[in-house]
């Protein structure tokens, strides 16, 4: 338990005093910006003044008698009510402890036994991943992480769209370079897919096949369509595998048809009442739920939508017992969002079942001029060949440090830069920093009496070593990275005052100098658990 659920725990029983029950999670403690108005603080009296008919300054007051604790040195009111706590040199020492014992697993929340399903890139098997896919990869595997490392049971899936006009294009303009290499004319519609590459997906059937498949039929167009996809993903699932993002579970549209699940979701919806037809096409009743207006699920043809599929997906996935589902959607997906939550209401489920991210798009710039295209392709970046130029580790902290809503611009000059304006590199260098020291005093023991770290900026570290479990909670619970990135830059920026402002290594004292290493290893732990949530390597020499 860190300090600030103790506090929390201790504001409850003051609580229970004076007659109220209250959840102690629910209690908000803050870190004080300023060390005279001490280590934490609480609003607790404010919020629940309106409950005693009371002042809240008044409320702290009575509060004041049932707040001793062993981990609290005094505590003082502020303001219009502000409860301030000042804790023992020796509390605030006790992480430490806690980092060193616990090593990768401090900040670990208990498991909590709720199943949480997270689909993310689940880009169409057709092409290579582009800067879109790259900031969903990223975002997306980071929230899992959060989840996990929060106490969540956590699987990872992608969804492939192995259906539909895509991959239809993809299979025609497969079987059109293969008859190419037989000495006939390409023949590409608007709509195919003109890319280079097909052509060696192509040379690799005639390798494998000969001319097996020139003759044009059902099965050939099945069979450039699988092959297509087969290798289209196979590509996509490499690049995310070397930006280290792998998926637990591949579903794939064509099982969910084949399965019949669509026409039973079909026939579920028809049944209790949501389905009509207008014009000769179908409509689902979202409007009477969140939508703005109801959907079509059945074209006047007779063909689904791909909404249709989409829900049978969706129920899929609550068949499977998650207690809620996470969808990572690019930035044109705003009115997906109800609709789908009303297709999942109609299923029984409660309205935050379904709960999505939205991330807005992503623009690389170079010189202070937007790069749109590649000088080497002549197209536009891919994530593959943005991860080559500046590596995975910069392109992954980048891509998760600002919110999801925000869009992203993205400097390529400055994620190759070695300096302290480079995020990425600065909290990289921190760790860095921490294993040298560790280096250079191997001959000292690590003296755990934290007592002798008086310094004020040992203080400040050790407070916001003690806010990472905190940060945690709060990230996952938000699905905000960039908490994480924040975290990551104020330790990293308290670790360099630290290293640039205290001798830390005094061979006059080996005492002190234990003490120190130990904070110092504490700091290599969390740093390195940190830039791990958002899939960053942490290096011992940069």
């Amino acid at each position: 338990m860190n300090n600030e659920e103790k506090i929390q725990l201790i504001l409850a029983k003051a609580m229970k005093q004076l007659g109220e029950e209250v959840d102690p999670s629910s209690i908000v403690i803050e870190r004080s910006k300023e060390e005279i108005h001490g280590d934490y603080a609480s609003n607790i009296a404010l919020k629940s003044a309106k409950l005693f008919h009371l002042a809240p300054k008044l409320l702290a007051e009575k509060l004041l008698p049932y707040l001793e604790d062993p981990i609290i040195d005094k505590v003082e009111i502020a303001g219009p009510g502000f409860i301030n706590f000042f804790l023992k040199k020796s509390s605030l020492g006790d992480v430490l402890h806690q980092i060193i014992q616990q090593g990768e697993h401090f900040g670990e929340g208990k498991k909590n036994g709720i199943k949480v399903n997270v689909e993310y890139v689940s880009a169409n098997p057709t092409g290579d991943l582009h800067l879109g896919h790259t900031r969903g990869a990223a975002l997306g595997d980071a929230v899992s992480n959060l989840y996990e490392k929060a106490g969540y049971e956590v699987t990872r899936e992608y969804y492939v769209n192995d259906c539909g006009n895509q991959v239809r294009h993809l299979g025609n303009s497969l079987r059109a370079r293969y008859h190419e290499l037989f000495g006939e004319p390409l023949s590409l519609g608007d709509d195919d897919y003109h890319g280079l590459d097909l052509i060696d997906i192509a040379k690799s059937i005639r390798d494998e096949y000969g001319d097996r498949y020139l003759t044009d039929n059902e099965e050939s167009e099945r069979f450039f369509i699988r092959y297509g996809i087969d290798h289209e993903l196979a590509k996509i699932k490499k690049d995310l595998a070397d930006f280290g993002v792998k998926f637990d579970v591949f579903t794939y549209e064509s099982d969910i048809r084949k399965d019949k699940k669509v026409e039973k979701a079909y026939e579920y919806l028809d049944k209790k009442g949501y389905i009509y037809e207008e014009g000769g096409a179908k409509y689902l009743k979202t409007s009477a739920f969140l939508d703005d207006k109801d959907r079509p699920i059945v074209k006047s043809d007779g063909n689904f939508t791909y909404f249709l599929p989409d829900i049978a997906y969706h129920y899929d996935k609550l068949e499977r017992g998650y207690d809620f589902l996470v969808d990572m959607l690019g930035a044109d997906h705003h009115g997906y969002i109800n609709r789908m939550k009303s297709a999942l209401m109609m299923k029984g489920a409660s309205p935050d079942t379904l709960q999505a991210e939205i991330y807005q798009i992503v623009r690389v710039y170079k010189d202070g001029e937007e790069v749109k295209m590649s000088k080497r392709t002549g197209k536009a970046i891919t994530h593959r060949e943005l991860v080559e130029i500046v590596g995975k580790d910069a392109v992954r902290y980048f891509f998760t440090e600002r919110a999801s809503g925000s869009h992203l611009d993205f400097n390529l000059d400055l994620a190759l830069s070695r300096s302290k304006d480079n995020p990425v590199y600065y909290a990289q260098y921190a760790h860095a920093r921490c294993a040298s020291l560790l280096k250079m005093g191997e001959e000292f023991s690590l003296n755990e009496d934290a007592s002798l770290l008086t310094l004020q900026e040992e203080g400040l570290i050790m407070k916001q070593l003690a806010e990472f479990p905190s940060m945690i909670q709060s990230a996952a619970k938000a699905r905000a990275p960039y908490k994480v990135a924040n975290f990551c830059q104020t330790l990293a920026g308290s670790i360099h005052e630290y290293y640039q402002s205290v001798r830390i290594i005094d061979r006059d004292n080996s005492l002190l100098t234990g003490a120190r290493l130990y904070l110092v290893k504490a700091c290599q732990i969390v740093m390195a658990s940190a830039l791990a949530l958002l899939g960053v390597s942490a290096p011992n020499r940069m």
